[in-house]
């Protein structure tokens, strides 16, 4: 199953490196990741990869909380499927 990640949060050293290292110790792939810094603030959009016999997404979700605390950042997952649908109304 496919989903999109958004991280957004104060820019500092160490995001990309701590959301890539949990997401592949969670066995997630990343298919795409567009970054960018917008005045002092990080916001990355991801496109991920999830096996779902390892973690469904809320798993992951729940796994996310630890770096989003840890870093000071604001983790979204949402399946692709819904992400969709929110976008077509």
């Amino acid at each position: 199953m496919r989903a999109i990640m958004t991280v957004t949060g104060k820019d500092h050293t160490g995001i990309v490196a701590s959301v890539s290292v949990e997401l592949a110790r969670l066995g997630v792939n990343i298919l795409d990741i567009s970054q960018t810094i917008m005045d002092e603030y990080f916001t990355m959009i991801l496109m991920v990869e999830l096996n779902e016999a390892k973690n469904s997404v809320k798993e992951v979700k729940t796994a996310m909380k630890k770096v989003e605390e840890e870093q000071g950042l604001v983790i979204r997952l949402q399946a692709e499927d819904t992400f969709h649908a929110m976008h077509r109304i």
